[in-house]
């Protein structure tokens, strides 16, 4: 059994669209195992999307992730990390097919609506972040917040 992180990011919360895209994942045999809406800190945001410090759109994305809440979520299931990449469907709104959850809900590439692990290491790291009161993380619940 796998375990992904999954986040609905806040034009998604914001859109009310939290119990379509959700139902999506479970439709599909993926097994809801924590979630929590969430206010996202920057210091949470700068370590979630790290891999991107150096990107010219780094600050416009923390800015982004930061400006409401977010559904984050662990879902489980048997190959739930590519079934989750699968169900989102491509980050280029453009690109992304109809019957996906950003091919039949994103409005631009920046706001795409969700994120999902890239593979078991980002899952494992991501989780840890998202959720560090079930890890050894240095962030503490009220980080988050």
């Amino acid at each position: 059994m796998e375990r992904t992180f999954v986040m609905i990011k806040p034009d998604g919360v914001k859109r009310g669209l939290v119990g379509r895209i959700l139902q999506r994942y479970e439709q599909k045999g993926l097994r809801l195992v924590k979630a929590r809406l969430m206010e996202v800190s920057r210091e949470l945001a700068e370590k979630h999307y790290g891999e991107h410090r150096s990107k010219p759109f780094f600050h416009e994305l923390i800015d982004y992730i930061t400006s409401g809440p977010v559904f984050a979520m662990v879902l489980e299931g048997n190959k739930a990390i590519s079934i989750v990449r699968l169900l989102n469907g491509a980050t280029k709104v453009e690109d992304a097919l109809p019957g996906t959850i950003r091919g039949d809900f994103a409005v631009s590439t920046t706001e795409n609506l969700v994120h999902g692990s890239d593979s078991a290491a980002s899952a494992e790291r991501e989780i840890s972040l998202w959720f560090p009161d079930d890890s050894t993380s240095s962030l503490s619940a009220s980080d988050c917040l």
